[in-house]
């Protein structure tokens, strides 16, 4: 599969494009420029917009980013810089100044790489711009504004808000190069989301396999809204994750195929890691459990829940609090949510 690019990347090729047509060099939409990725290898871009305002004396250009085959919501999204040269005509020390516009977050909460009241932009990002932008040769030192046009209407798809990022998207990316499907970037979340709640003092961390789980257990707990952590697929890497960085107690909410597969130790619940084998789980309920499900070919996990005798979801509850348990040392509840989404089942 194709690979991509990161917002940090594409706003690194669009700083140093203004930065070159700040400088004189006669840039135009359609020109290419290159830039050098953290680990060695250099990559182009063709520029979407490229100009010079004699008014202002700014100079602003833009790439659309390419994320490949990976189904990233800023996939498509224009990014973009705006150069002007700072510090008076007698500084000649050439140096960079980054600062974030329109559609670029703003840190609002402890605990993330960028510090309260900054740009989102992040640190790794932040070295590609200036390293881009001093291949320019400027000779006095540049003031570059990162922006993304539709970058707040773009964050409402993302975890933004949760980790206290207001007003636009963040622009992310050490390596530059995204890499398709995978699962980097959503661990990277849900670590960056703990740092969040533990920066705020928080001693529970709500693990949730959905936003149908994660809205139930909300309505029916109120916990803050940094205690809510979207894991996914990922149960083992959360698990470990909150006792690495020491919170006090862990929550689990999931709908009942997310819950069994928990309750049976499955450290990834992705369909990519084996669709769960709905006959497996009726044998699974039956040994570790006692129940009398009928035997018949069930299809799915769902169909095997109009079968599970009283309190029998509880224990299922009980078998995915031991697997936390184990994996992460804390103490664990689990919690059904039905597929109407609510809690149905709590220890």
């Amino acid at each position: 599969m194709r690979s991509g690019f990161t917002t940090g990347a594409c706003a690194a090729a669009a700083a140093k494009a203004a930065a070159q047509r700040l400088s004189g060099t006669p840039l135009k939409p359609g020109d290419e420029v290159d830039i050098p990725l953290p680990g060695g290898e250099r990559v182009f871009f063709k520029l979407f917009k490229c100009g010079f305002s004699m008014e202002t004396g700014t100079a602003f250009a833009s790439v659309i980013k390419d994320a490949g085959d990976d189904p990233d919501v800023t996939n498509g999204a224009e990014i973009a810089a705006a150069a002007v040269f700072a510090g008076g005509q007698k500084t000649k020390i050439s140096s960079v100044t980054i600062k974030g516009g329109e559609g670029v977050g703003v840190v609002t909460r402890p605990g993330l790489p960028v510090p309260i009241g900054e740009a989102a932009i992040n640190p790794g990002p932040r070295r590609m711009i200036t390293d881009a932008v001093l291949e320019a040769r400027a000779s006095r030192p540049i003031e570059v504004t990162i922006s993304v046009p539709r970058g707040q209407e773009l964050a409402k798809k993302t975890l933004n808000a949760r980790l206290g990022i207001v007003g636009g998207i963040s622009i992310l990316g050490t390596t530059g190069i995204v890499k398709p499907l995978s699962g980097a970037a959503w661990k990277a979340t849900i670590s960056a989301s703990m740092k969040v709640a533990r920066a705020m003092g928080l001693e529970t961390v709500v693990l949730s396999a959905g936003r149908t789980s994660e809205r139930a257990h909300m309505r029916e707990f109120k916990l803050p809204a940094p205690s809510y952590v979207m894991m996914g697929d990922y149960v083992e890497y959360s698990l470990k994750e909150a006792a690495r960085q020491k919170f006090g107690q862990i929550h689990i909410c999931a709908q009942w195929a997310k819950l069994i597969k928990i309750a049976m130790g499955t450290p990834d619940t992705h369909v990519r890691s084996g669709a769960i084998d709905a006959n497996r789980a009726a044998d699974f309920l039956r040994e570790q459990y006692g129940m009398p499900l009928p035997e018949r070919p069930y299809n799915t996990a769902r169909e095997i829940l109009q079968y599970v005798p009283g309190g029998g979801v509880k224990k299922v509850c009980e078998g995915a609090e031991a697997y936390g348990r184990r994996i992460s040392g804390l103490p664990v509840t689990a919690f059904l949510v039905s597929y109407e989404g609510k809690v149905s089942a709590k220890k």
